[in-house]
């Protein structure tokens, strides 16, 4: 995410932001919709329903972080209409971006800017950084796992997998897995995208998801035919990649994506401690 982006949204999330006569931060409902990208209130209705059921299965009690409350909104020719809204703490904020649509842009940038006490842009765009990382690191894994599903729908075995993903490093990177390993000071034991940056790991999603689509298109029947297929894709992407400036197997390490899923999940813990009673 862009940091023009990110800072146009913090500006949107904190013109929204009000405080109770106590000084209890929180946000309308109805607000959050907009934000969020809603369109219809129904069927913003339905990701607050999920949220107050996460909020309950946390041990949390459902009134202190959602309250109703009414709207009074404008309508044509001067009248007035009175419409239910809620008030929602940070937390219960927080909670219904965790359970909105993760392909909203808004949703990815609400979760971590609810999920940090600091109005600091740098934090946001950190941890949005981190978080962008997280989920191409997750989307890697799940299509990794859909290759070695069609390997074994077209083939009838799987069991080179791991040998075909390895033939896909070499074509990237230069290197097989082991030996990019050996380079970086990985350990063996590990998976070597956990500690690559998020460009790699879009990369190699990239290069794989064309894998998967030729060999279904194709009928790509061999283990061979299937491992020549995803040699060349990464060798396309290699090739791009340095065209624009980015030799894959030069780039540095990044911190272990394992600790930084534990960081990102214990900061949220901690700034949702202890619930605010929201008094309507």
């Amino acid at each position: 995410m862009k940091k023009e982006i990110i800072r146009s949204l913090v500006n949107n999330f904190e013109s929204c932001a009000k405080k109770t006569e106590e000084g209890i931060e929180f946000w309308l409902a109805r607000d959050l919709q907009q934000l969020l990208g809603y369109d219809k209130w129904d069927n913003f209705l339905n990701v607050i329903s999920k949220a107050k059921i996460s909020c309950e299965n946390s041990g949390n009690n459902v009134s202190d972080h959602f309250a109703d409350v009414g709207k009074t909104i404008q309508m044509p020719k001067g009248a007035q209409k009175e419409v239910p809204d809620l008030m929602l703490t940070r937390y219960a904020c927080y909670l219904i971006a965790q359970n909105g649509d993760p392909r909203k842009e808004e949703i990815s940038f609400a979760q971590n800017y609810f999920a940090v006490q600091t109005r600091k842009f740098e934090i946001i765009e950190k941890r949005i950084q981190e978080f962008e990382r997280i989920k191409a690191r997750h989307k890697l894994t799940e299509t990794e796992k859909e290759l070695s599903s069609v390997i074994f729908q077209q083939t009838h075995s799987d069991k080179n997998f791991a040998l075909i993903r390895s033939k896909g490093d070499k074509a990237l990177f230069g290197y097989g897995t082991s030996e990019m390993k050996t380079r970086l000071g990985i350990p063996q034991s590990r998976a070597l995208s956990d500690f690559q940056p998020t460009i790699l790991l879009k990369a190699k999603d990239f290069a794989t998801e064309i894998t998967i689509f030729n060999t279904k298109a194709k009928g790509l029947r061999t283990e061979q035919l299937i491992s020549d297929e995803h040699i060349t894709n990464n060798r396309s992407v290699r090739k791009t990649l340095i065209e624009r400036g980015i030799r894959p197997e030069s780039l540095p390490v990044e911190e272990d994506i394992k600790k930084v899923e534990r960081k990102l999940s214990s900061d949220a813990k901690k700034n949702f401690k202890k619930p605010i009673k929201l008094k309507k």
